[in-house]
């Protein structure tokens, strides 16, 4: 019964997202947010959007699956990264957020790649940790290109925001289970979506390090 009410929320949600993703470059093609349908839409496709945090959900959604918390484990990111984002409409940035992010793409990816089935700890800890720095890089964007935002647009971002990432991330695990038939994490399948996204953190991780090695070097 769960599942199916799972399965129904997620084929909802994507229905309601799949016009936002047309959009270019912001949800609202750069139109400023004015009501709480203008904040959920851009909570929608912020994700979507940016492949870093999209590859994120697609690895942590998979990873889940194998855990015994597989609806509850998602759900500590999900509220990290409220808390993040949240902390930055006070102005509390966490550092190094993007290099973060990059290294929790590479690190999930390669346990996924791995075949690795994560105790329930572990997975708590390690979404709940990188949840924090993904919500504090939404909020950065998100209130930079706003200059004003009342409440109803910041509870429709939130909301659109995790709506989304829970719905994607749970996705993952049905699709994995229901229609791969995939019920181990040693999975060649599941590895390969691993391997792939291990690759795109490990690109993302030497950019960044590359770009503070040049910043320093400027600076000395």
């Amino acid at each position: 019964m769960f599942k199916q009410i799972l399965s129904k929320l997620s084929a909802f949600i994507l229905a309601l997202a799949m016009p936002v993703v047309a959009y270019a470059h912001h949800p609202l093609a750069g139109a400023p947010m004015e009501t709480f349908i203008h904040g959920f839409m851009s909570g929608i496709g912020h994700p979507i959007l940016g492949f870093d945090h999209l590859d994120f959900i697609l690895v942590m959604g998979a990873s889940a699956t194998f855990t015994s918390l597989r609806y509850i484990s998602p759900l500590a990111y999900i509220g990290a990264m409220l808390v993040g984002c949240l902390a930055m409409t006070y102005g509390i940035s966490l550092p190094a957020k993007e290099l973060v992010i990059s290294a929790s793409i590479l690190i999930l990816g390669i346990l996924v790649f791995r075949g690795k089935t994560l105790s329930s700890y572990t997975s708590l800890t390690l979404f709940g940790v990188f949840g924090l720095f993904h919500g504090s890089a939404f909020g950065e964007t998100i209130f930079a290109q706003e200059s004003t935002m009342d409440m109803d647009i910041l509870m429709g971002y939130l909301f659109g925001l995790a709506a989304i990432q829970y719905t994607v991330a749970i996705g993952v695990g049905l699709v994995i289970n229901r229609y791969m038939k995939v019920l181990e994490a040693i999975d060649l399948r599941v590895r390969l979506l691993g391997a792939m996204v291990a690759g795109a953190g490990s690109l993302l991780v030497l950019e960044h390090i590359e770009g503070l090695a040049f910043t320093a070097l400027n600076i000395s």
